[in-house]
């Protein structure tokens, strides 16, 4: 019996990886309706061969690439869940990294939109559905410990709200905007990544009715 070695595992994963990006990449410039696996093999410089060992279908290999973008987004929190005991903190943080993350895994971050928007217009087959629905408790999930932190500001007194449902939603949607109209150039590096992400935070933020006295750090 053959036993498969760490080091193959590990080789393994980080060819899959290199697929999900490349399918990203697609997904993002032509969409989920008009992209291949053959534009992804294309893209990745490879055969349709590589990708059908890991994916029996364009279906399943988008659901991972949905996936995969919100394991990033959660990874990049974690850290910040529990290492604050101001909740305003906790949230400048968890805003600035989330925006940074849209950023830096653009690609990702719009196929989980359009996963998103396909379940919405309800463009799928039975089958797509039910993985979409699957993904998309992973999409609230992620917006509740938002949702948990910007509820805790509020009764801090340092936010001024009415609704957590709707103030979460709105809140989100102007971190997750550069996904939608960034363009990278060549001449981009963390420096002013970090710059947008600053801008976007801060406007977020005041959009809670947080002052600008607790926002010079943001």
């Amino acid at each position: 019996m053959s036993v498969t070695s760490d080091s193959e595992i590990g080789t393994a994963r980080i060819h899959q990886e290199e697929i999900l990006e490349a399918a990203a990449l697609c997904f993002m410039e032509r969409g989920y309706n008009a992209s291949s696996i053959d534009d992804v093999a294309r893209r990745l410089g490879s055969t349709k061969g590589r990708i059908y060992h890991h994916y029996r279908s364009k279906a399943d290999l988008f659901a991972d690439v949905y996936r995969y973008g919100m394991e990033l987004n959660a990874a990049a929190i974690k850290p910040l869940c529990g290492a604050y005991d101001d909740p305003v903190e906790k949230l400048k943080a968890m805003a600035k990294v989330h925006c940074l993350t849209m950023l830096r895994t653009r690609p990702f971050q719009r196929c989980v939109w359009e996963g998103v928007s396909l379940l919405m217009r309800g463009a799928t087959t039975p089958e797509q559905r039910e993985t979409l629905v699957e993904l998309q408790g992973l999409r609230e999930s992620y917006a509740i410990r938002f949702r948990e932190v910007i509820e805790d500001a509020r009764e801090s007194g340092k936010t001024d709200f009415e609704s957590s449902g709707i103030a979460t939603q709105i809140f989100l949607m102007a971190l997750n905007s550069p996904i939608f109209w960034y363009s990278p150039r060549d001449t981009d590096d963390d420096e002013q990544l970090n710059e947008i992400a600053s801008r976007c935070t801060r406007f977020a933020l005041q959009g809670l009715g947080i002052g600008k006295e607790y926002l010079q750090d943001v």
